[in-house]
């Protein structure tokens, strides 16, 4: 799919560290309970390392305790890409900014959290940024 924001590899190479790299243009994982996110509770938009969107609010940030930041619903619903995952033996559904292609983590439904869609956004915190509200 054709994103407005498109880059050779090497121009992301260079603009992402090797961790960025490897979680957003290769659709790779941070470690559980290691993310600068993971604990947050400052008030503000996370937009995407890579381009710059904004994908997601604190307003709809929970505690899943799952080891990543967790969101019940984007900011936007075309501000994420959801695509089919089959990379680990199993189906999924892998989350993308729709502005970059950048992966971000994966949704899932039906686990049974008490928030208005059902649905936990597990986001890598390498993947976006934190722009605090002003105070």
């Amino acid at each position: 799919m054709p994103y407005e924001i498109e880059k050779p590899e090497e121009q992301w190479r260079a603009e992402l560290d090797p961790d960025e790299y490897r979680v957003l243009r290769e659709a790779g994982t941070e470690a559980a309970f290691t993310g600068e996110y993971n604990d947050t509770k400052t008030t503000g938009v996370y937009n995407c390392r890579g381009c710059g969107a904004e994908l997601f609010r604190s307003d709809t940030k929970f505690e899943s305790h799952c080891g990543w930041p967790s969101f019940y619903d984007p900011a936007d619903t075309d501000a994420v890409e959801l695509l089919e995952d089959r990379s680990m033996g199993t189906v999924r559904t892998e989350v993308r900014c729709a502005r970059c292609g950048s992966h971000l983590g994966h949704v899932f439904e039906g686990e049974g959290y008490a928030t208005p869609t059902d649905q936990r956004y597990c986001i890598n915190s390498i993947s976006v940024r934190l722009a605090p509200a002003d105070s």
